[in-house]
């Protein structure tokens, strides 16, 4: 068996405090990897530009100038790191056996990274990054994630916990990935559909080098939204249920109430009734607000307008290569 052609895809914006160490580091490690047969010379680095408006992109170039295992794809705006994500991967089954994602501030252990093609070569068309704890994590966001998976498992949508986008797949779990066309990408949820046969690596996530993450509160709570209505109609029929106990409890206060006007031992009870206008009012919001969040979703997908569109591409030199065009302002998926 030929040593696999490997892509790492690495998305990246507004990386520019990081990308050079990041891309030492790889370009060390594949070199490594390469010089033991376990990968292919014409194995790359394939970075992502996910519209960054720092000078990502120059250092790109650049990189890509001196060093033959670097590669770039340069999307013509930001459409999120999914997106960016999915943009690499397609761009790179065109040409790799496998390939493994990463992202560019590298607190994932890339040490692990040859674990991942041993696996491969034993067979595994998918391999998962998963954190062996989450120590560096706030106790908040520990909390919170552990809670976020336990609730994803009870609706029957299948992670893997504590894993993120540190993966590797082989050619035929990522060509059927691709087959999926919703606009609404998660891919934490997509990978596990695919099937395949699939085994986990547990690592220690490190501190970030520097800069600073590109997933605050804010982008967390509705990347975990995007999950949660992605795959799961289960809120709706939680907002029905909520429905109908509230239909039942009026029933029975409606029964108290004339009951009480029949022994006419009624009083004005205005606290009472302010607090259940509140209440019902409240839920109704939310229900209207989740149900509209899938009208969103559904208004997205029928749309079906392009994910990303890419502006350049730069590829690696190497002999054994398929010659392929540069490109500029193609628009893809």
């Amino acid at each position: 068996m030929n040593s696999p052609v490997l892509r790492i895809v690495v998305p990246c914006y507004n990386e520019e405090e990081v990308f050079s160490d990041t891309a030492r580091q790889l370009s060390a490690l594949l070199t490594e990897m390469i010089s033991e047969n376990l990968v292919s010379d014409d194995s790359r680095l394939l970075f992502v530009d996910d519209g960054s408006k720092d000078d990502t992109w120059k250092l790109i170039e650049e990189e890509n100038g001196r060093n033959k295992y670097v590669e770039g794809l340069k999307l013509s705006r930001n459409v999120g790191h999914q997106n960016a994500l999915l943009a690499g991967l397609e761009e790179a089954n065109r040409t790799s056996d496998c390939v493994i994602s990463i992202d560019a501030d590298l607190q994932d252990d890339i040490s692990v990274i040859p674990a991942f093609i041993e696996k491969y070569w034993q067979g595994y068309e998918v391999v998962y990054g998963v954190r062996d704890s989450r120590d560096t994590d706030t106790v908040f966001k520990r909390k919170t994630a552990l809670w976020f998976y336990s609730f994803m498992k009870r609706l029957g949508i299948n992670l893997v916990q504590n894993h993120a986008d540190f993966r590797l797949m082989g050619k035929q779990a990522l060509t059927e990935l691709l087959k999926y066309q919703e606009s609404n990408v998660f891919l934490r949820g997509l990978v596990p559909l695919v099937g395949f046969p699939s085994e986990k690596i547990y690592y220690d996530r490190k501190e970030r080098m520097a800069g600073e993450s590109k997933y605050p509160f804010k982008k967390m709570i509705a990347f975990a939204m995007d999950g949660l209505t992605s795959f799961s109609v289960a809120p709706i029929r939680l907002v029905t249920l909520i429905g109908f106990i509230s239909f039942l409890l009026s029933l029975l206060f409606g029964g108290y109430a004339l009951t009480m006007k029949l022994l006419d031992h009624t009083a004005i009870g205005w606290t009472s009734l302010i607090v259940s206008i509140w209440t019902v009012g409240g839920l109704q919001l939310i229900g209207i607000g989740l149900i509209g969040e899938y009208i969103g979703k559904i208004f997205k997908e029928v749309k079906g307008r392009p994910k990303y569109a890419i502006e350049k591409t730069l590829y690696g030199n190497s002999p054994h290569l398929p010659v392929l065009p540069q490109r500029e302002g193609q628009y893809s998926r």
